[in-house]
């Protein structure tokens, strides 16, 4: 592992580039950013790869990350690079990956996911393979990468089309984040070959302090947490966490878990989707679940006020032409009785955040204007 960030390189499809590239400045870039531009293109991911890089060998401790705003508004932060490598140490060593190893980055380099993608081909000396973010990050690849991160809509899509299902299956190591994986999704990855990975963390942790294992006979519903990572519970029940290699600070989360006998947790939900509709705490995350099986079309769950209630709880349809208020009562009858949607509002588009999860506040919003 290289710590050192003056001693670190950085190889990209299959090419190698010294510190010294991303710090030579001529006209206001570095030779890397000019390199990655001619070859590129001006516009191109690997353009951006190459602003990264050489704010990442600029000297300074610092780098700016922003939060994805899936609660609330995007926030921008200042993190250490030092705690950055810490956290990429963890990953490289809990997945056992070696000098060499290729790592695909199909994540946006705005967010926490995406910088550690990169940090960690940088202190691992991986070959860090650039495909720009989309809903396909397989198509048109010739082979596996040996490592990827990505979240759930790019492996769901991956899973429709058979040349990249082919690929997909063949990445020893996918970590999955950035969003719910739903139970269908859960069960087509248990049957894959190689180490799947569902990751629990967060800007503040600088990506995941856990993982819990999707596939083979190992698959779990319990994140496992790094080895120098403690965790224990709020008053309220919610994860706190202690993880003085990524944060100096104690951190107290919005998620509720519960921990068995080995130390591991599992998400109930979020502090924050909980729905108090007449004195009674419901889940958001645990609705949407239920509704899965029997809703086709795109949908939330979110809260408005109430008179009566104090809230109500509200179902989102991303489709006008959705399924009919009659079989919609019919699935609500499954639901206990304080889970059924009081109201149906059928929109356009459900509102989501910039990295691609819900955006609650929004939902909340839109639900108190009808």
């Amino acid at each position: 592992m290289v710590t050192d960030i003056t001693r670190q390189t950085i190889t990209v499809n299959g090419t190698t580039y010294p510190a010294a590239e991303a710090t030579a400045q001529k006209g206001g870039l570095s030779r890397l950013q000019i390199l990655f531009r001619q070859t590129y293109g001006t516009d191109s991911f690997e353009a951006s790869l190459a602003d990264f890089l050489t704010e990442w060998f600029d000297g300074k401790p610092t780098l700016k990350v922003h939060t994805s705003g899936s609660t609330g508004t995007p926030k921008e932060l200042w993190v250490e690079k030092e705690r950055m490598m810490n956290s990429a140490v963890l990953t490289v060593s809990f997945l056992g990956l070696k000098k060499g190893d290729s790592t695909m980055l199909c994540m946006p380099l705005q967010y926490i996911a995406g910088k550690m993608v990169v940090v960690r081909a940088l202190v691992a000396g991986l070959n860090l393979i650039p495909v720009a973010p989309c809903g396909r990050p397989m198509k048109g690849m010739k082979e596996a990468p040996v490592f990827s991160a990505m979240i759930p809509m790019q492996v769901f899509n991956s899973l429709q089309e058979t040349e990249d299902c082919t690929l997909l299956k063949r990445i020893k190591h996918l970590i999955i984040g950035g969003g719910a994986i739903d139970a269908d999704l859960g069960e087509k990855l248990k049957t894959f070959p190689e180490a799947v990975w569902s990751t629990y963390g967060m800007t503040e942790t600088l990506s995941h302090i856990a993982l819990r294992r999707l596939s083979g006979p190992d698959a779990s519903l319990w994140y496992t947490p790094f080895h120098n990572v403690s965790l224990s519970q709020s008053d309220e029940g919610t994860l706190v966490i202690e993880a003085p290699s990524v944060n100096p600070e104690r951190l107290v989360t919005n998620d509720i878990v519960e921990f068995n006998e080995k130390g591991q947790f599992r998400i109930l939900g979020r502090k924050d989707n909980t729905i108090n509709t007449g004195g009674v705490k419901v889940q958001i995350e645990q609705v949407e679940e239920l509704l899965k099986e029997y809703l086709s079309c795109p949908f939330q769950i979110t809260a408005a006020p109430d008179p009566k209630f104090g809230e109500r709880i509200v179902l989102l349809l991303e489709n006008e032409n959705g399924p009919a208020h009659g079989y919609l009562e019919k699935i609500f009858e499954k639901l206990p009785s304080y889970w059924r949607p009081k109201q149906i509002i059928y929109i356009e588009n459900l509102p989501l955040t910039g990295s691609g999860k819900p955006d609650r506040a929004t939902a909340r919003q839109i639900a108190a204007r009808h």
